[in-house]
C-alpha cells in the first residue's frame, strides 16, 4: 500500500509504549488490521508460528517479546499515521528513548489488571523528558480481575497525570461487550470475527448513570484548564461534541490533560475508538516545538518549522545493518529529501553524501518512496552515519539535540569459540555497537579480554544469541560483572612535582590544587576547573592538565573501575622554560590526582536496581525473605487480585540467579522486572572484599 500524500495537519507520528506484557504488539497488530494494512491478525505467541507483524525477528517470535522497535505507516479516516511499536523490557529502553525523541505523540498502554507498573513509570519519565503528549489506553479488560477505574486512579496517583476516562466499558472480564464514548454519549459494539464491524447503539440503561457521572468528571477536569468549556460548565450548558473534542485536544497538546480510553486489543474491542482518539487528540508535526542549534550563530537555539519548502533538517535516530548495507531511520523535521539528492552530515563536519534510496518501512518490509517531506519518518539506504546525527541540504548548519543514553550496568567477557570465526565476531560487535548506543565493547588491557557491557543480563544474552545466529559464530562468555564506579567523599589537596632528568631536555612540571566531590544534584561526572593566576602554569599547558586528570579518572585505585562525580581544581604550579612540556604536565596531573585520591576517602559505588516482583499471595513471606537476603530494601508491597506486588531497591551484584531462585520458590508463578535506579556506596565489608579480590587479581596478572 503506497501512502497518499496528505496535508501536514493530517499526519500523526505516534509511538506505542508500555510495561512489558501490557499488549503493545497485540494492539499494533489490531491497528494494522483495522486500517487494512494487513489482512489477517497474527498473535504474539501465535499457534501458526508466524507471530505478530511488528515482531519480525526470529528471536522476538520465539521469546514472545519485542526486542527492536519496529516502524510502519498506515491510514485511518484520511489521516496518515506513522507508528513505532517499542519494546517493554527495560533492557531495551534505548529503543523507547530514541522512538520518543522523534515522535510527536504517544499511546501509553496499561494492563487493566496490573495497572501502573515499574516500566510504566520509566516510559512516563521518558515521555516527560521529550515533552510528548499522550493518550492512555487501558487494555486487557477481558481478563479476570480487570478494573479500569482502579487503573485510572493509579494513573493519577502514581504518574501524577491529570487524566480522566473519555470512554467507559460495557461489562468487564468475560462480560466485556463494548465501549461507551463519553464525548458523544453513544455505545459502540464490535461485531464480526475480528471486531471489524462497528455497531452504534444507545447506552444500556444499567450503566447510564455511571456514564453520566464519568462524563461530568471529564468535563470538569477539562473545564478547569479550558475557558470555552469552563464558560459552558458554569452556565449549566452542555458543550457540543466538537467543542469538547477541541478542548481535550488543546489541553492534551499543552501536556495538562491525558485522555484515558479502554478496551481489549486481544478481543478486538475499542481499538477503532483509540484510532479516532489518535487523530483527534494527538498533535500534527507542526504543533510540536522541535528545536535545533544553529552552528553558524554560536549554537543559538531556533525552532524548526514543519514546512517542506524550507531547507532540509533531518535526524538519524536508529541504524540497522541489513542484508543490503546500512539502513538509517530518519525523521524529517523541515524541508524535503528526494532520491538522488545530496545531503550533508553536520555532526561529521558537513560530510556530503548522496541519497540512493528512500523507503517507508512496514516492519521489515521496504516500500520505495520518491521523496520524504517535513513530518515524515522514513529510512534511507547507503548513508553512513551514527545514531543521533543531523542532516541538512547544506544551506543551514543546524544540529538537533541528541537523545539521552543511560549508562551500562553489567559487563561480561566474550570470545569466539573458534579462532577462524574472529572476523565475523568483530563484524558483529562493530555492527551492534553502531546500532545500539547502550551496547558497549572495550578491551581489558590487562587481561586482553573483550568485554561487552549493557543494560542487563537479557540484553547481553540476546546479543550473544544474535552473534551466533546472524554471524554463524559461537561465543564463550565469562561470568557477568557488575559495572561498579568509584568516587570520593572528601575534599583533598595535592601538590605534586614531576621532575625527570635524562640526557638532553628533561621533564619538569608542578601542579597544586585539590579534588572534591561533585554534589549529586549536579549531573556531571567530571569537571575540570582552572584557577591558576599569574601564569605560574602557562596557558598552553592547561589542557594537558585536564587530559591528565581525565586519564586518571578512567581507573580508580580501589578496584580499578572509573571514578565518577569528581571535580579537579588547579590553582598554582611551576614550570621550566626548557624542560616543561605538555607530556610533563599531563603526567604531573595524573600523579597529583592519585596523591589527592588516597586522602579523599574514596568509596566504591554499586548500581542499585528497582525490583518489582509479583507472585501469588501465599508466597509473600518467601518473596520478601529473598529480597532481604539480597541486601534489598523493601519500599512498598500491595496485594491485587490474589497477587502480591513487592517493590524494592536491590544491589545488582546480588541479583544474579534471582530468576531461578524466584521460580523455584513460587512454583514457577513468580515474575519480576528490574531497572537501574542509581549508584550508591557499597557497605564497608563489601568494599573490603572487593578491594581484596582486585589486589589478588593484580598480583596474579603480575606473575
Amino acid at each position: 500500500m503506497t501512502q497518499k500524500r496528505v496535508a501536514i495537519d493530517k499526519v500523526r507520528n505516534i509511538g506505542i509504549s508500555a510495561h512489558i506484557d501490557s499488549g503493545k504488539t497485540t494492539l499494533s497488530e489490531r491497528i494494522l488490521f483495522y486500517t487494512a494494512k494487513i489482512h489477517k491478525i497474527e498473535e504474539v505467541k501465535g499457534k501458526s508460528g508466524v507471530g505478530a507483524t511488528m515482531d519480525y525477528m526470529d528471536l522476538e517470535r520465539e521469546k514472545g517479546i519485542t526486542i527492536q522497535s519496529a516502524a510502519t505507516y498506515t491510514e485511518w479516516n484520511g489521516y496518515n499515521i506513522n507508528l513505532i511499536d517499542t519494546p517493554g523490557h527495560v533492557d531495551f529502553t534505548i529503543e523507547v528513548e530514541r522512538a520518543l525523541r522523534v515522535l510527536d505523540g504517544a499511546v501509553l498502554v496499561l494492563c487493566g489488571v496490573s495497572g501502573v507498573q515499574s516500566q510504566s513509570l520509566t516510559v512516563d519519565r521518558q515521555m516527560r523528558r521529550y515533552k510528548v503528549p499522550r493518550v492512555c489506553f487501558i487494555n486487557k479488560l477481558d481478563r479476570a480481575g480487570a478494573n479500569p477505574f482502579r487503573v485510572s486512579d493509579m494513573i493519577r496517583d502514581k504518574l501524577k497525570l491529570n487524566a480522566r476516562l473519555i470512554t467507559y466499558p460495557i461489562g468487564l472480564e468475560d462480560q466485556h461487550k463494548g465501549i461507551v464514548d463519553l464525548v458523544q454519549m453513544k455505545a459502540f459494539y464490535f461485531d464480526g470475527d475480528n471486531g471489524e464491524n462497528i455497531r452504534e447503539a444507545p447506552i444500556p440503561d444499567d450503566i447510564k448513570a455511571d456514564c453520566q457521572k464519568y462524563r461530568e468528571e471529564m468535563i470538569a477536569a477539562v473545564g478547569d484548564l479550558d475557558d470555552v468549556i469552563a464558560e459552558k460548565y458554569l452556565a449549566g450548558e452542555e458543550p457540543t461534541v466538537d467543542e469538547l473534542r477541541q478542548a481535550i485536544r488543546r489541553t492534551a497538546l499543552s501536556l495538562q490533560f491525558a485522555p484515558i480510553l479502554c478496551g481489549s486489543a486481544y478481543k478486538n474491542k475499542g481499538v477503532q475508538l483509540l484510532l479516532d482518539a489518535i487523530t483527534y487528540y494527538l498533535p500534527a508535526p507542526f504543533e510540536i516545538n522541535n528545536k535545533a542549534l544553529d552552528q553558524d550563530q554560536g549554537e543559538t537555539e531556533i525552532v524548526l518549522k514543519s514546512d517542506p519548502k524550507l531547507p532540509l533538517v533531518a535526524l538519524a535516530f536508529k541504524l540497522e545493518d541489513g542484508r543490503y548495507g546500512q539502513l538509517t531511520y530518519m525523521r524529517i523535521y523541515q524541508g524535503t529529501v528526494k532520491k538522488g539528492d545530496f545531503i550533508y552530515n553536520i555532526a561529521a563536519g558537513g560530510k556530503k553524501v548522496k541519497v540512493p534510496r528512500v523507503v517507508r518501512m512496514h516492519a521489515d518490509e521496504m516500500n520505495e518512496a520518491e521523496d520524504a517531506q517535513a513530518g515524515d519518518i522514513v529510512a534511507i539506504f547507503g548513508v553512513d552515519c551514527a545514531s543521533g546525527d543531523t542532516f541538512t541540504d547544506g544551506n543551514v548548519h543546524y544540529t538537533m539535540t541528541s537523545m539521552f543514553v543511560p549508562n551500562a550496568v553489567i559487563s561480561l567477557s566474550i570470545t569466539p569459540k573458534e579462532r577462524s570465526q574472529e572476523v565475523n565476531f568483530s563484524k558483529a560487535l562493530n555492527r551492534f555497537t553502531k546500532e545500539d548506543p547502550t551496547f558497549r565493547v572495550h578491551r581489558d588491557e590487562e587481561s586482553g579480554q573483550t568485554i561487552i557491557s549493557g543494560m542487563g543480563e537479557l540484553h547481553l544474552e540476546i546479543y550473544c544469541e544474535r552473534i551466533k545466529r546472524e554471524y554463524a559464530c559461537e561465543v564463550v562468555t565469562g561470568q557477568p560483572q557488575v559495572a561498579y564506579r568509584e568516587t570520593i567523599n572528601n575534599k583533598a589537596e595535592f601538590n605534586y612535582l614531576h621532575k625527570k632528568q635524562t640526557g638532553g631536555s628533561g621533564q619538569f612540571a608542578k601542579v597544586i590544587g585539590f579534588i572534591e566531590p561533585i554534589p549529586e544534584e549536579e549531573t556531571k561526572d567530571y569537571e575540570f576547573v582552572n584557577k591558576v593566576v599569574g601564569g605560574s602554569i602557562p596557558r598552553e599547558f592547561i589542557p594537558a592538565c585536564d587530559k591528565g586528570f581525565q586519564e586518571a579518572v578512567k581507573e580508580g585505585r580501589l578496584i580499578g573501575f572509573p571514578i565518577t562525580r569528581v571535580r579537579c581544581v588547579i590553582n598554582d604550579g611551576e614550570y621550566h622554560d626548557v624542560d616543561s612540556s605538555e607530556q610533563a604536565f599531563k603526567t604531573a596531573s595524573i600523579m597529583a590526582f592519585r596523591q589527592g585520591y588516597e586522602k579523599a576517602n574514596p568509596v566504591v559505588l554499586e548500581p542499585i536496581m528497582t525490583l518489582e516482583t509479583s507472585a501469588p499471595e501465599e508466597f509473600q513471606g518467601t518473596v520478601m525473605g529473598q529480597v532481604n537476603q539480597r541486601r534489598g530494601i523493601i519500599m512498598n508491597s500491595e496485594t491485587n487480585e490474589g497477587y502480591v506486588i513487592v517493590l524494592a531497591e536491590v544491589p545488582l551484584a546480588e541479583m544474579f540467579g534471582y530468576a531461578t531462585d524466584l521460580r523455584s520458590a513460587t512454583q514457577g508463578k513468580g515474575e519480576f522486572t528490574m531497572e537501574f535506579k542509581r549508584y550508591s556506596p557499597v557497605p564497608r565489608n563489601v568494599q573490603e572484599e572487593l578491594v581484596k579480590k582486585h589486589q589478588e587479581k593484580k598480583a596474579q596478572e603480575r606473575k
